[in-house]
């Protein structure tokens, strides 16, 4: 089961609660950015470990991040997992997530580098929970892969 495997991501407690629509069945677990209790998927899990490690470990404030962002992308509504917003207000980071199952493949990087077409972030985040990775949008340059996830200061100073 899913729910049993250990996330390569520092521990959290998560705010769980046994499904209010019993037909469903499962768990709902509480999103502070979305201010609301969602359904407690594998990706969620991923999801929730991965903004504590953002808040916890790379100093990006709540403030400063939203989940579930929709977007327009060739006449379709989409959404994206996790977007990091700079000072003003603008994208500087997506985050796509999967569940820890799911291989982090060229079309998962596909799938985000269309969302950023939109959005313009300078950081594009993948995790699965169990590998992450982080690219760099250069100007002219494309995309470069860094060895770790920079800190909020770090991606500011770099935008």
């Amino acid at each position: 089961m899913e729910d049993k495997i250990t996330l390569n991501l520092p521990p959290v407690q998560l705010i769980v609660r046994p499904d209010a629509d019993s037909r469903r069945g499962g768990a709902e677990v509480f999103d502070q950015l979305r201010r609301r209790w969602v359904a407690l998927t594998p990706e969620e899990r991923v999801r929730q470990h991965f903004v504590a490690f953002l808040i916890g470990c790379r100093g990006c404030s709540p403030s400063f991040m939203a989940n579930e962002i929709g977007l327009r992308l060739n006449g379709t509504q989409r959404r994206c997992d996790t977007v990091i917003f700079d000072r003003s207000l603008r994208p500087l980071a997506v985050v796509e997530y999967k569940a820890p199952s799911v291989a982090l493949t060229q079309k998962v990087f596909d799938q985000i580098a269309r969302y950023n077409s939109v959005l313009g972030a300078r950081y594009l985040i993948v995790s699965n929970g169990l590998r992450h990775f982080c690219c760099r949008y250069g100007c002219g340059s494309g995309y470069s892969f860094l060895k770790e996830i920079p800190d909020y200061e770090t991606m500011l100073q770099n935008i």
